[in-house]
């Protein structure tokens, strides 16, 4: 029952494996397709978040202004 299931688990995780295609690649070109969409937004959301945690960074560096981290 066990291979059976492993086996259905591997397939289903296999089929979420794609290409993209030549003509997909335009949608994913689009600046809404990017991490950071909107340079100034994301420089405005910064300030607020160094201004109310009196720490730089957070976006994916470890450790907080308290230290707590």
């Amino acid at each position: 029952m066990s291979q059976i299931f492993s086996l259905l688990l591997i397939a289903l995780l296999l089929s979420a494996c794609s290409t993209v295609q030549p003509w997909e690649k335009d949608l994913l070109a689009k600046p809404s397709m990017q991490l950071v969409p909107d340079k100034l937004d994301n420089a405005l959301d910064e300030h607020i978040y160094f201004s109310k945690e009196a720490s730089l960074g957070g976006q994916g560096v470890g450790g907080g202004g308290c230290g707590c981290n």
